[in-house]
């Protein structure tokens, strides 16, 4: 009977590569909160108010990003953490889910109140606050992009960006409504439609986010398939015990039994198991424990 274990080299997570863009993205973040807070405040607009509000939570979020990159950078083993902190970056990803649904929820709220009697708008000063931050926000979603496509916490800072971008954009065309009409409901309108937007975007990021703290496979990975091309290896008569589960973004790991055919080569299995896990799912984490036919105690399950 014999294990192997095999993994690649994960010296950094996945968001830690982008941790420079990301200071970046955190710099333009707080200057828009500056200009954006400044000018809700001379014009009393809602939806420059939301925005504002946006982006501040878009900072936290970066901000919590950049925390648990850098805590897991410089975070090692320990007898009690066998993997570290990498779970940090999922984690932060969930709390900037929890602060999207609070902005959401506030804007709406706000929006709905000035429905009733919505009050008068300087619509110039909005214009060109909301033309800063959609240039700031266009600006953090390319130095975010190549990042979000790897890494679960930097795609939670970029959703929120990009979100933010589109409220921008409500921002310039509630501005250009009043400037020339004068309809002040157009603010409440389009802050509301903000909120509306920012919902789904918020729910999807927490949905991946719990999966991998609950541990399920991979979306990407088709279990039963594994299964059946562990099983045609032409050394391995039996797969069981198959377990997938993602670490953080980018690295997933795996555990299974595979019982070995009479007179096989154990380490020709073990080599087979892992390439194929390897290339075919890319999971580059994998424990194997190889049977030999006939051996039933190491399938049995302690009674704990």
């Amino acid at each position: 009977m014999g294990a192997g274990h095999s993994h690649g080299p994960p010296t950094q997570s996945l968001g830690e590569k982008h941790r420079f863009r990301l200071w970046i993205a955190l710099g333009l973040s707080l200057t828009t909160v500056a200009v954006e807070g400044i000018a809700a405040w001379l014009t009393n607009s809602l939806a420059l108010l939301s925005d504002a509000a946006h982006v501040a939570t878009d900072a936290v979020g970066i901000s919590m990003a950049l925390a648990a990159i850098l805590a897991v950078r410089h975070a090692k083993r320990g007898t009690h953490r066998t993997y570290g902190f990498y779970r940090l970056e999922v984690l932060a990803a969930l709390a900037n889910t929890v602060l999207l649904f609070g902005v959401a929820i506030y804007v709406i709220y706000e929006a709905a109140m000035r429905f009733g009697n919505p009050p008068e708008v300087q619509s110039l000063p909005v214009m060109v606050a909301g033309g800063w931050a959609l240039a700031a926000n266009v600006t953090a979603l390319f130095l975010l992009m190549p990042g979000a496509k790897e890494s679960i916490n930097v795609r939670g800072a970029y959703m929120e960006v990009l979100g933010d971008a589109l409220s921008s954009i409500a921002v310039l065309v509630s501005g250009l409504i009043i400037y020339f009409t004068q309809w002040y409901y157009a603010d409440a309108l389009l802050a509301s439609a903000v909120g509306l937007f920012i919902l789904p975007r918020a729910y999807r990021l927490g949905r991946d986010a719990v999966r991998i703290l609950l541990e399920s496979a991979p979306v990407r990975v088709n279990i039963p398939e594994v299964i059946h091309l562990l099983d045609a290896l032409p050394d391995v008569k039996e797969v069981h015990d198959l377990h997938v589960w993602t670490l953080t973004s980018g690295m997933d790991a795996a555990t299974v039994h595979l019982v070995a055919q009479p007179d096989s080569d154990h380490a020709d299995v073990l080599r087979d198991a892992k390439s194929l896990l390897e290339e075919d799912f890319h999971i580059t984490h994998s424990t194997i424990q190889i049977e030999p036919d006939g051996d039933k105690s190491a399938c049995e399950t302690p009674d704990w």
